[in-house]
């Protein structure tokens, strides 16, 4: 995979296009959020992101990015605006007009240019 066909992946993510982004993801991809949830197939993620983004406004921002054949190694910053209220979402509690920034560090390992395995965890909280 080029940085300019995963800077695009990243653009389908910003703009909620849920074919776009999820065309990256094999069928049986794993993607972990730390400890807090584990989510396995292509679908399960889009189902889980149309949820997310009903609430939230998820803006990336890549601050480091290195890519070799397999893997990719992504620093971003990310931005959420709460849209809707969701007091019960199971990562944090939040409410229309709150604003959470956090930095994460994400892997990538890559099979047939598809997404195999996505692991993402919280570096920071802004």
């Amino acid at each position: 995979m080029t940085q300019d066909e995963f800077r695009a992946y990243i653009e389908a993510f910003n703009r909620d296009d849920f074919d776009g982004f999820s065309s990256y993801y094999a069928e049986d991809v794993e993607f972990n959020l730390g400890d807090r949830k584990q989510i396995i197939g292509r679908q399960s993620i889009i189902d889980f992101y149309r949820q997310v983004k009903q609430h939230f406004r998820e803006e990336l921002t890549i601050i480091d990015l290195v890519i070799t054949p397999n893997r990719i190694a992504l620093h971003n910053g990310t931005v959420f605006t709460t849209i809707k209220d969701w007091p019960d979402f199971e990562l944090w509690p939040t409410m229309k007009g709150d604003v959470r920034r956090i930095e994460s560090i994400n892997l990538y390992t890559i099979e047939n240019d598809k997404f195999t395995t996505i692991k993402s965890a919280r570096y920071k909280q802004l």
